[in-house]
């Protein structure tokens, strides 16, 4: 969707008449329903200017045609500024920053935004990903050239900012070129109704997409798929062969950890898209999207994929069945508002359901770890009866992690008292499970293992936010928390440097996990949780203390589940082994008691 299309001519005459902001406020709230912040007004004041110093030029046709703020379709991405003839489309990325700081990450830089030093995209990567998602996507896009550029209308050339492998792809213009971007779009001729046939072009995945992403499919045993896997795998293309037809579909699949719900997820976004049906995998988890992405592309470049994988929060404005499919991995994360103050939006559930004509929902509801998450199978089945929508249901029983040992899941659930078993013990059980009294012997012991990672409860504040300290020191341990790192690619790269905690660890694995518990929970004649020892900074029981007031009996049900759950889903990472140490010294003896001769 485009918000603004004029020629140059009435571009310059909307400028100088001072029309041309309120037209964008206006037309943006109109045609794709988004307020403008007061930084993106500031920013088009700002950058609109240069714009305008630049197309003045009478070198530039006065009859090209230009946009401003082009919605990507089937995305909330939007284009700053497209230019466009018979032949080609350049698509302009527009930046007020004046310096920059490299980051360790390839595409990742730190600038100045809104006052503070933040780390964010490196705009050619940005512009780069635009260009290619468009090729990918829009067939009508695929007639043309496009050419990705960014204009940094306040940074003189920079050596920091060019000293990135994804510059190269890019056309870069810098505070002192913009001759060379005059030059550049004096290029441009006269057309006629081409930004129409780019914005109503069908969607489409292209060949090379298709290819690529079968080629990183092709041998990964990440995501080969077993048992009944294979069957909730095709069930779902048969549903999506009579989705859309009359209702909507939606199809809920239960999983318990290590059920292989996110490998049925990515084979499924990989099928469709071959079947050229336009796909998302869909998840609030940040740290899922990126270890996703990075397991499945692996030595791959195609930037397009990072766009297949998108959050929960991206579908407030999107169009009536705008998508083919939606892949809703840990659904039971799926919360009611989006957005950075969580004021965004009406609900996640009804906003994927209205967007997709099938909807497929991966869920445990013994995975609900703060006050906010809302999915449940009920909260699913209200919102499909509302649209009318035909429901199907399926369940992923095996257990593929923790060596495969339903045993000590179910074990699990007994310790922490979710919910009542057989399994009192785990003799019998062939899992690697060890307390230890010293959390120096644990992290030594998980030196020795490959692929092991530490984690601990959100119980230590995350005061290296904001000073260069530890956040998590027991005696002489001392450790970061992980929050600071790539998403969840810190599991990849270092994960025994720091410490993982909820929000960087749940939907992801490793051979041996080291768990620190802490003084959340604790064992006395029972097991006990303690919701005021959580850390401040720790945002999972937002809503506890105003519900302790209204209603104390369900405020303490519901923190002591998400308690609860959160050291379920941290002590059920591990493939091989779990590693424990808690901070109560009779929940360390209460579990050493539960592990072979309990009585």
């Amino acid at each position: 969707m485009i918000v603004y299309q004029n020629t140059k001519k009435g571009f310059l005459e909307d400028f100088i008449n001072e029309n041309l902001i309120n037209l964008l406020k206006t037309l943006t709230k109109n045609i794709i329903n988004v307020t403008p912040s007061p930084s993106e007004i500031r920013a088009w004041e700002n950058s609109l200017k240069e714009m305008f110093i630049v197309l003045s030029d009478s070198k530039i046709d006065e009859n090209i045609l230009i946009a401003i703020e082009y919605q990507i379709p089937a995305t909330s991405k939007r284009i700053d500024f497209l230019a466009i003839d018979n032949e080609k489309m350049a698509i302009i990325e527009l930046k007020q920053w004046e310096k920059i700081e490299k980051t360790s990450m390839p595409n990742v830089v730190k600038t100045l935004i809104g006052g503070k030093k933040r780390e964010t995209i490196h705009p050619s990567y940005q512009v780069y990903s635009y260009a290619r998602f468009i090729k990918d996507f829009n067939i009508f896009a695929r007639k043309l050239e496009i050419i990705p550029c960014v204009y940094m209308h306040n940074m003189e050339k920079n050596s920091k900012f060019s000293d990135y492998e994804i510059v190269k792809d890019t056309k870069i213009f810098f505070k002192n070129e913009r001759k060379k971007l005059i030059e550049f779009l004096s290029e441009f001729k006269p057309s006629k109704n081409i930004l129409e046939k780019l914005d109503s072009s069908a969607l489409c995945p292209s060949k090379s997409l298709i290819d690529s992403l079968s080629d990183m499919l092709k041998g990964n045993e990440e995501f080969v798929l077993l048992d009944e896997q294979r069957l909730v795998f095709e069930k779902a293309l048969d549903l999506a062969k009579k989705s859309g037809t009359k209702n909507k579909t939606i199809y809920i699949v239960k999983g318990g950890p290590g059920s292989g719900k996110s490998v049925v997820a990515i084979n499924l976004l990989v099928e469709f898209i071959k079947r050229k049906k336009n796909a998302r995998y869909v998840t609030k988890n940040a740290s899922i999207r990126e270890v996703s992405k990075e397991k499945l592309k692996g030595e791959y470049k195609n930037r397009t994929i990072d766009m297949l994988f998108t959050s929960s929060g991206s579908f407030i404005n999107a169009l009536k069945d705008e998508y083919d499919v939606l892949i809703v991995d840990e659904a039971h994360r799926l919360n009611e508002k989006s957005g950075i103050f969580n004021n965004l939006g009406e609900n996640q559930i009804k906003e994927i359901i209205n967007a997709s004509k099938l909807s497929i929902f991966f869920i445990d509801e013994d995975q609900k770890v703060t006050f906010k998450d809302i999915g449940s199978r009920d909260e699913i089945k209200k919102w499909a009866e509302y649209f009318g929508a035909e429901i199907y249901e399926d369940e992923l029983k095996s257990q593929f992690r923790c060596n495969g040992s339903d045993g000590y899941i179910a074990w699990l659930d007994d310790v922490l008292e979710i919910k009542e078993s057989a399994n009192k013990t785990l003799d019998g059980v062939d899992y690697d499970f060890r307390v230890f009294d010293d959390v120096n012997e644990m992290y030594e012991e998980l030196q020795k293992r490959k692929n092991s990672a530490i984690v601990a409860g959100y119980c230590w504040d995350w005061v290296s936010k904001k000073e260069n300290r530890d956040d998590i020191v027991i005696g002489n341990f001392s450790k970061k928390w992980n929050l600071n790192e790539d998403k969840g690619l810190w599991l990849l790269k270092n994960p025994l440097n720091q410490v993982g905690c909820i929000h960087t660890i749940q939907g992801l694995e490793c051979d041996y996990i080291g768990v620190i518990i802490g003084d959340d929970l604790i064992y006395d004649n029972g097991i006990k949780t303690q919701p005021e020892k959580r850390a401040k900074t720790d945002k999972s029981l937002n809503g506890y203390k105003k519900m302790l007031k209204s209603n104390p009996e369900q405020a303490k049900k519901s923190a002591d589940k998400i308690i609860k759950n959160t050291y379920r889903v941290l002590m059920s990472r591990g493939l091989k082994g779990c590693y424990v140490y808690a901070i109560d010294e009779k929940l360390r003896e209460y579990l050493k008691g539960r592990i072979l001769d309990f009585q």
